[in-house]
Protein backbone atom coordinates (compact mmCIF):
# COMPACT_ATOMS: atom_id res chain seq x y z
CA UNK A 1 0.00 0.00 0.00
CA UNK A 2 3.03 2.30 0.59
CA UNK A 3 3.80 1.78 -2.70
CA UNK A 4 0.54 2.80 -4.39
CA UNK A 5 0.93 6.26 -2.15
CA UNK A 6 4.50 6.84 -3.37
CA UNK A 7 2.95 6.74 -6.92
CA UNK A 8 0.47 8.79 -6.21
CA UNK A 9 2.34 11.61 -4.57
CA UNK A 10 4.80 11.08 -7.95
CA UNK A 11 1.63 11.27 -10.58
CA UNK A 12 0.61 14.71 -7.95
CA UNK A 13 3.66 16.18 -8.60
CA UNK A 14 3.60 16.16 -12.28
CA UNK A 15 0.55 17.56 -12.49
CA UNK A 16 1.33 20.58 -10.27
CA UNK A 17 4.53 21.03 -12.00
CA UNK A 18 2.85 21.08 -15.61
CA UNK A 19 0.07 22.94 -14.17
CA UNK A 20 2.38 25.98 -12.92
CA UNK A 21 5.17 25.50 -15.75
CA UNK A 22 2.59 26.49 -18.99
CA UNK A 23 1.92 25.23 -22.21
CA UNK A 24 4.18 27.01 -24.46
CA UNK A 25 1.52 25.72 -27.27
CA UNK A 26 -1.01 27.84 -26.02
CA UNK A 27 -2.25 31.83 -26.21
CA UNK A 28 -3.67 33.18 -23.89
CA UNK A 29 -6.79 35.66 -25.34
CA UNK A 30 -8.39 38.85 -24.27
CA UNK A 31 -10.55 37.07 -21.49
CA UNK A 32 -7.67 35.26 -20.01
CA UNK A 33 -8.82 31.47 -21.63
CA UNK A 34 -6.18 29.56 -22.91
CA UNK A 35 -6.26 29.11 -26.94
CA UNK A 36 -4.31 26.19 -29.16
CA UNK A 37 -1.37 27.73 -30.61
CA UNK A 38 -2.06 27.83 -34.53
CA UNK A 39 -0.23 25.02 -36.19
CA UNK A 40 0.07 24.11 -39.63
CA UNK A 41 -1.25 26.42 -42.34
CA UNK A 42 -2.92 28.57 -39.67
CA UNK A 43 0.56 29.15 -38.31
CA UNK A 44 1.80 30.64 -41.86
CA UNK A 45 1.78 34.73 -42.64
CA UNK A 46 -1.25 35.70 -45.33
CA UNK A 47 1.03 36.07 -48.54
CA UNK A 48 2.54 32.14 -47.75
CA UNK A 49 -0.89 31.40 -47.71
CA UNK A 50 -1.67 33.10 -50.67
CA UNK A 51 0.96 31.70 -52.73
CA UNK A 52 0.80 27.80 -51.24
CA UNK A 53 -3.76 28.20 -52.52
CA UNK A 54 -2.53 29.74 -55.66
CA UNK A 55 -0.21 26.78 -57.11
CA UNK A 56 -3.21 24.37 -55.41
CA UNK A 57 -5.62 26.33 -58.25
CA UNK A 58 -3.16 26.43 -60.54
CA UNK A 59 -2.57 22.50 -60.80
CA UNK A 60 -6.26 22.15 -60.39
CA UNK A 61 -6.63 23.92 -63.21
CA UNK A 62 -4.18 22.88 -65.53
CA UNK A 63 -5.46 19.00 -64.49
CA UNK A 64 -8.98 19.91 -65.63
CA UNK A 65 -10.99 19.86 -62.73
CA UNK A 66 -11.18 23.05 -61.69
CA UNK A 67 -14.63 24.11 -61.26
CA UNK A 68 -15.56 27.58 -63.08
CA UNK A 69 -18.90 29.57 -62.23
CA UNK A 70 -20.94 29.97 -64.92
CA UNK A 71 -23.12 33.46 -64.57
CA UNK A 72 -26.38 31.71 -63.84
CA UNK A 73 -24.41 29.45 -61.25
CA UNK A 74 -22.91 32.95 -59.74
CA UNK A 75 -26.38 34.25 -60.00
CA UNK A 76 -28.54 31.62 -57.63
CA UNK A 77 -25.28 31.96 -55.62
CA UNK A 78 -26.06 35.21 -55.00
CA UNK A 79 -29.38 34.63 -54.29
CA UNK A 80 -28.96 31.93 -51.85
CA UNK A 81 -27.01 34.26 -50.23
CA UNK A 82 -29.06 37.55 -50.06
CA UNK A 83 -32.14 35.12 -48.32
CA UNK A 84 -30.14 33.53 -45.83
CA UNK A 85 -29.16 37.59 -44.90
CA UNK A 86 -32.88 38.52 -45.58
CA UNK A 87 -34.36 35.92 -42.57
CA UNK A 88 -32.25 37.73 -39.98
CA UNK A 89 -35.12 40.59 -39.65
CA UNK A 90 -32.57 42.74 -37.13
CA UNK A 91 -29.96 42.30 -39.51
CA UNK A 92 -32.08 43.90 -41.83
CA UNK A 93 -33.67 46.83 -40.11
CA UNK A 94 -29.81 47.87 -38.74
CA UNK A 95 -28.81 48.07 -42.77
CA UNK A 96 -32.05 49.75 -43.03
CA UNK A 97 -31.54 52.47 -40.38
CA UNK A 98 -27.98 53.25 -42.10
CA UNK A 99 -29.21 53.71 -45.60
CA UNK A 100 -31.79 55.98 -43.50
CA UNK A 101 -29.48 57.92 -41.77
CA UNK A 102 -26.86 58.17 -44.54
CA UNK A 103 -29.26 59.62 -47.25
CA UNK A 104 -30.38 61.90 -44.40
CA UNK A 105 -27.19 63.05 -43.94
CA UNK A 106 -26.21 63.54 -47.62
CA UNK A 107 -29.39 65.40 -48.17
CA UNK A 108 -28.76 67.64 -45.04
CA UNK A 109 -25.06 68.24 -46.94
CA UNK A 110 -27.08 69.10 -50.55
CA UNK A 111 -29.31 71.50 -49.14
CA UNK A 112 -26.61 73.33 -46.64
CA UNK A 113 -24.71 73.88 -50.25
CA UNK A 114 -27.30 75.46 -52.14
CA UNK A 115 -28.67 77.78 -48.82
CA UNK A 116 -24.55 79.23 -48.86
CA UNK A 117 -24.91 79.57 -52.69
CA UNK A 118 -27.68 81.45 -52.88
CA UNK A 119 -26.45 83.82 -49.87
Amino acid sequence: MATNQGEGNRGEGRAAQGAGSGNSQRAENATGQKTPAKRGFAAMDEATQRQIASKGGQAAHQKGTAHEFDSEEARRAGQKGGEAVSRDREHMAEIGRKGGESRQSANRGARQGAKEEKS
